[in-house]
């Protein structure tokens, strides 16, 4: 739910706000530790990266296990920062050992171990099954693994479609995706679930917006933009819509981004309730290719875009709250 109906609900609470920029250099220093060890490093977020350790147990006299255990301990000696590590023979197994043993955990899935370890946990253990996908197993009698591996791959696929042939291999702990070095995510977004379905079109508008702020502060903490604005909207029926606009020009600002959503929302013929709305970008460049031919048909654009960047300022020197737009407030 948005802060301000969570303060209203507990005024009591203690809100420890973001310090991304803090975030962001942490996560450079903690980068810098990981090239040490390997190049093919895949960053997921700003704490989390899958790491291709294949083949360096000779350059570094020690096994994948040992450079890692080595890793987290430099990391809480130096920045006092400390971490959880998955290891395993593949990236969808070492993603489940990474969290199995939190904060500080450090658990390992052997490959003659794995089919042992998958059986008997529940099918949302997959990454990617959500609420839903995780209904829609259990209405056809698919609760854990071990359930999984009862059903032919012809049989899935024709019940769940491409979802159904990702079930029958990771069920069988088998993943071919490599780890990618690609630094520049695909996208940037942000969603949020709804503890009730609403179709109040003034809510919607404050989680649009809200939702566009986010994606932008983490655009700037990046230092990267979009071409392209997304809208998702997820129906209480389960049904999801989604609808993308090509900007002029790329932008990460939180104006640019909400109006190209809302747009979206007004013109995307989906009726609520609802249960889930999301925002993002796509088609992501350089900050420094923002933001750069103005709009023609919105003259005052470049006086918000201003507005904007020196409400970022005295965010970041006096708080995220010292300016809040009313609209957030919805």
């Amino acid at each position: 739910m948005p802060m301000f109906q969570a303060l209203r609900l507990c005024p009591e609470a203690v809100v420890v706000k973001p310090r991304m920029s803090v975030y962001v250099a942490e996560s450079r220093k903690i980068r810098a530790m990981m090239e040490e060890l390997t190049p093919d490093i895949e960053p997921l977020s700003l704490d989390e990266a899958f790491m291709d350790l294949s083949g360096t147990a000779r350059l570094h006299g020690a096994p994948p296990a040992v450079m890692l255990a080595r890793l987290v301990r430099r990391m809480e000696t130096e920045l006092g920062l400390t971490g959880s590590i998955g290891l395993s023979h593949n990236k969808f197994l070492a993603k489940i050992a990474s969290d199995l043993d939190k904060p500080k955990g450090f658990s390992v899935i052997g490959r003659d171990e794995t089919q042992a370890f998958l059986t008997p946990r529940p099918v949302r253990i997959i990454w990617g099954v959500g609420t839903a996908t995780q209904s829609a197993l259990e209405a056809a009698g698919i609760r854990t693994i071990a359930d999984l591996l009862r059903w032919d791959r012809v049989d899935l696929v024709a019940r769940f479609g491409s979802m159904g042939d990702r079930l029958f291999h990771l069920a069988r702990g088998q993943d071919q995706r490599r780890v990618s070095r690609d630094e520049r995510p695909k996208s940037i977004s942000k969603e949020t679930t709804f503890n009730e379905d609403t179709g109040d079109a003034d809510l919607l508008d404050g989680h649009i917006w809200r939702l566009a702020e986010q994606v932008s502060d983490r655009a700037k903490a990046k230092g990267l933009a979009g071409r392209t604005v997304v809208l998702k909207l997820k129906r209480d029926d389960f049904q999801t819509v989604t609808r993308r606009h090509g900007l002029g020009d790329a932008t990460q600002m939180a104006d640019r981004i909400y109006r190209a959503a809302r747009e979206l929302f007004d013109t995307a013929g989906a009726k609520g309730p609802f249960r889930l709305i999301g925002v993002g970008i796509s088609d992501l460049v350089g900050e420094d290719q923002a933001d750069r031919s103005g709009d023609l048909l919105d003259p005052d654009a470049g006086k918000r875009a201003k507005a904007e960047r020196a409400a970022d300022a005295i965010r970041a020197r006096f708080g995220q709250d010292a300016i809040i737009k009313g609209r957030s407030l919805r």
